[in-house]
């Protein structure tokens, strides 16, 4: 099948609307129309070289909403009509991870940027001749993909395109975040570090898990004003202003939980965010920062001494499989405004425009609606 899609060849480049040729659905494996594509940061990090061992050519994407128009032999779970998301990293329920009950830590996910179908190790996406590397073995960025089964979650076909693409990461990451990794509890007074769609999620998640007050620090005034919409009880520009605000109002106990949900994370703020922890309270990072930067500040002792806790999260610390349709069932129900985080859509030969839209801020979640044109 011969199409379009957003590729990028080397790090600091924009993307390229390419013609590419994606293969048939083989064993295992599910052809997807896809319908709605969201613009993760997570995409915008290959491209500002925050990982260094990505292997391009790459086909961006890896939040898709969409419906399946083939299936492979051995597929038993979808059928030709169903409405599914793309979930970033795939569940197989199989290995030990997965047992284990860490489903969103699926051995599967190593293969991630390796490019090769889980079901062969073969290249399904082709380029000027060449095997083209699809983001999280997705490749959301258009508007076809072929994609293990394990890798996509049927929802309800009720929901729209544009709002079921966002939980195959984004909005679960900050909901799972605040819901399972923090476990936040009624009564708990909680900070979200960053106030961009995976942040507006984990505002969210604190207020449904109960938090008696929710604090958003955030360099971006128009962010600062969306999280006030989104129920924040205060919001910060600076760490600073927020620190010494939240000692006064807490009478210097400070957050249980702390969420950070930043676009891109610098280890010589972790210090700063624990600051903003209480004794045996836990930081939760949620949000990702380049792959090369192993340097952190923070004071060791007065880790162990105040018993605080920090804790990484990849996925909402959840199952995708149980976690996606269970965002959209409270998206349904009016719980979780997801709809009010998509800021603007976008055709594909936009995606520049679109990513330039995130870097400055204008964003919570931009949205890639796909066309007849596009395919």
């Amino acid at each position: 099948m011969r199409t379009r899609g957003a590729v990028i060849r080397q790090a600091g480049q924009p993307w390229s609307i390419e013609e590419i040729e994606i293969g048939e659905p083989r064993k295992g494996e599910v052809l997807v129309q896809l319908e709605a594509s969201g613009l993760c940061h997570s995409d915008h990090h290959v491209v500002a070289g925050d990982v260094p061992d990505a292997r391009f050519p790459i086909l961006g994407g890896h939040e898709g909403a969409g419906v399946v128009i083939g299936v492979g032999a051995g597929v038993e779970d979808f059928a030709i009509g169903d409405h599914v998301v793309m979930s970033f990293i795939p569940s197989c329920g199989k290995c030990r991870s997965c047992q284990s009950g860490n489903r969103n830590l699926c051995d599967v996910e190593a293969n991630l940027l390796g490019g090769r179908a889980i079901a062969d190790g073969q290249f399904r996406v082709q380029a000027s001749g060449e095997g083209v590397h699809p983001m999280s073995l997705l490749g959301t960025f258009a508007p076809y993909a072929v994609v293990h089964q394990t890798s996509v979650v049927k929802i309800d076909p009720s929901i729209p395109f544009e709002i079921a693409c966002l939980v195959g990461c984004g909005v679960t990451t900050g909901y799972g975040a605040a819901v399972h990794t923090a476990d936040i509890r009624p009564g708990d007074d909680v900070a979200v570090i960053g106030a961009g769609a995976v942040g507006s999620a984990a505002l969210q998640g604190a207020l449904l898990s109960g938090a008696r007050r929710v604090f958003v620090i955030d360099p971006d005034e128009w962010k600062r004003e969306q999280a006030q919409k989104f129920g924040a009880t205060e919001t910060f520009s600076t760490l600073e202003a927020a620190a010494s605000a939240i000692s006064e109002l807490t009478a210097g106990r400070m957050c249980k939980t702390v969420l950070v949900t930043v676009s891109r994370c610098d280890g010589r703020e972790v210090e700063s965010w624990l600051q903003l922890t209480a004794k045996n309270g836990t930081c939760v990072v949620a949000g990702m920062g380049s792959v090369t930067a192993s340097e952190a500040t923070l004071n060791l002792s007065l880790l162990s001494m105040t018993q605080k806790n920090l804790r990484g999260s990849v996925f909402g610390g959840g199952n995708p499989h149980l976690d996606i349709p269970e965002t959209l069932a409270l998206y349904k129900l009016g719980d979780l405004r997801i709809d009010d985080m998509v800021t603007r859509e976008y055709r594909l030969d936009q995606i520049n425009e679109g990513y330039h839209d995130m870097v400055e801020g204008r964003n919570l979640r931009g949205v890639i609606r796909f066309t007849d044109a596009d395919r």
